[in-house]
């Protein structure tokens, strides 16, 4: 199997700054897209950004220039950098891996979640 660990996460003002990683290991072939999904209390969870092994990415419209997506494919880690954070942005942010745990088996994984509070 494949293991998801989120770092990063915490309380920050309004208009800081937050950097989650997420570091994915274990019984891994090759990894196709990597993304964050965050989900807020009584919310459904949400796309926040996806990135593909060949960089492209993918961004939930209303955090298109805030918040900006990369990973390091030699070290199977994805970060998602945070700008300007509003309260609205408070919420568990998930890691998302697509791997391949074999040649043909394509699997897909969860983090266990960070905590992000924007509070003053």
């Amino acid at each position: 199997q494949v293991q998801l660990v989120e770092s990063g996460g915490g309380l920050v003002q309004p208009g800081g700054s937050l950097r989650l990683t997420c570091a994915a290991s274990g019984n891994i072939f090759s990894i196709n897209a990597m993304g964050w999904y965050r989900q807020a209390p009584g919310k459904q969870r949400e796309l926040v950004a996806a990135i593909t092994a060949g960089g492209s990415t993918n961004y939930a419209d209303s955090l298109r220039g805030r918040f900006t997506i990369s990973r390091n494919n030699a070290r199977n880690t994805v970060y998602l950098e945070m700008n300007s954070l509003k309260p609205e942005d408070t919420a568990v942010y998930y890691c998302n891996a697509e791997a391949y745990v074999s040649s043909y088996q394509l699997d897909n994984f969860w983090g266990q979640g960070t905590q992000v509070t924007v509070s003053s």
